[in-house]
Order: C-alpha cells, then structure tokens, then sequence
C-alpha cells in the first residue's frame, strides 16, 4: 500500500495490492511547492504516515494542535472564528523519509506539521488553497483513514 499525491493534478491515489487505485481531489498549498520551514509550502518527495489522529471523531470534528476541541464545523462556527485555518474529522500527520530534502533542520515536515487533513466541505478542492498541508473532502478523509496504517509511504511530487 501508498499514497501518491500529485501536487500539479491536485489529486491523491492510494495504490493497494490487487486492487484498483482509488483517487480523490485534494487542495495542497496556495504558496506552492517547497521544503523550507515557514514557507507555507507543501513539500516534496518520500514521506510515510507517523501518527493517526482523530479515529473516534466525528464527521466535521474540529482540531486545533492535533487535539479534538469539541467542536463540529458549521458555517456559524465558521465565522465567529474567520482566520482558523480548519482541520477537521481526521489528521495523517506525515514524516518526511529524506535527511536534509524533508528530514531534519528547518526542511523537516513532520516538524512543520504537514499533514493530510479534512477541511470544510465547502472549500473547493482540485485548487491549492492550503498553508502547506494537504486538504481533502470529509467524508474522503474518514474513508482514506480506515484504509492507511502508521507507516505507509507517501509520496507527494509536483
């Protein structure tokens, strides 16, 4: 099993053995592609999946840190807090596997919390409009979630 995010085609693929691939429209980073800590960027090359975060949550589950605040998006929600960038349902927080490119030193993308995430439904996909992580449809990430291990490599190419 992997994932294969292609940042031009704002689309991820989960490749499984013996089974076709099944595809789903992502938004990667509005700043576009790049390692560097700070960038907003969504970066390239070898990852895996080092935590799954958010398996008992509900559709629409809000975090903030990587921890459930209680909260389920609505637009009501949405707007008493206009600047929260949104992180909903489930997060798999990715590890970069590339010393000096993705790993360590500020071009480390665990540490720049770079993730794949739900986001409201209402944001488009197919679009980069992230701050560097990489953005699906809810009900794509709870489903996504259940099929991915820790450990799972990510690949994410321009």
């Amino acid at each position: 099993m992997r994932i294969e995010v292609n940042v031009s085609e704002q689309t991820l693929v989960l490749h499984r053995d013996e089974l076709p691939p099944q595809q789903y429209s992502v938004s990667t980073a509005v700043n576009g592609v790049g390692q560097q800590e700070g960038s907003g960027c969504t970066p390239l090359g070898k990852h895996r999946v080092r935590a799954r975060i958010g398996a008992e949550q509900v559709s629409g589950a809000v975090f903030v840190g990587r921890r459930p605040t209680g909260e389920v998006w609505t637009g009501e929600l949405a707007q008493r807090f206009p600047r929260r960038d949104w992180i909903l349902s489930r997060i798999l927080w990715l590890c970069g596997e590339e010393p000096g490119y993705n790993r360590l030193g500020d071009v480390d993308s665990m540490r720049r919390f770079i993730y794949i995430h739900g986001t409201p439904d209402i944001e488009p996909m197919g679009i980069a409009r992230s701050h560097g992580c990489i953005r699906m449809r809810n009900n794509d990430i709870i489903e996504l979630f259940g099929l991915v291990p820790v450990g799972c490599p990510v690949l994410i190419r321009e």
